[in-house]
């Protein structure tokens, strides 16, 4: 028996935020921080375009990810994202503010539609994706630098002089 692979009924997070944010990630939220290093820069600092990466909690066990859409201050952001307030649904501009005791982003609370305000649990994050590629290392090798060897005995023919010895 052939078992086909599973088929979202609804809006995912992870397909709307790679669609709105152009950041090219694939697989569950909780794994786009860890995708994203050396591929995408990553921090700490909320910019417009970047995309919130939540951790992996008990009641989210394979995380979330959002948009933002805009920086208000520095400690709230409006999101964009898709299957947070209802199955499916997409919210845009809606409210985040952080609420991490040192004022680091490590930790948010997220505007939830049942409530019509900030919804009452926290959620952690791993930081922000921003959308610019990362630096690509060189990976070519420099050239070592040419070397003409001779030897005092028997120069050789066409060979040029070495200044110096």
């Amino acid at each position: 028996m052939t078992v086909a692979p599973a088929q979202a009924r609804y809006l995912q997070c992870v397909p709307f935020a790679r669609e709105v944010s152009g950041i090219e990630i694939r697989g569950n939220a909780n794994t786009w921080w860890g995708q994203a290093a050396g591929r995408y820069e990553r921090g700490h600092v909320p910019v417009e375009g970047a995309v919130m990466a939540f951790k992996a909690t008990r009641g989210m066990p394979i995380g979330h990810v959002a948009m933002v859409s805009r920086v208000v201050s520095d400690r709230e952001v409006l999101l964009t994202h898709a299957n947070w307030s209802r199955r499916g649904g997409i919210e845009r501009d809606v409210r985040a503010i952080d609420v991490s005791p040192a004022g680091d982003w490590s930790a948010v609370r997220v505007w939830y539609a049942g409530n019509g305000d900030l919804g009452t649990s926290s959620y952690p994050l791993a930081g922000f994706i921003y959308p610019d590629k990362a630096p690509v290392p060189d990976t070519e090798a420099p050239l070592a630098p040419m070397t003409i060897a001779t030897t005092a005995a028997a120069p050789v023919a066409g060979a040029l002089p070495v200044v110096g010895d």
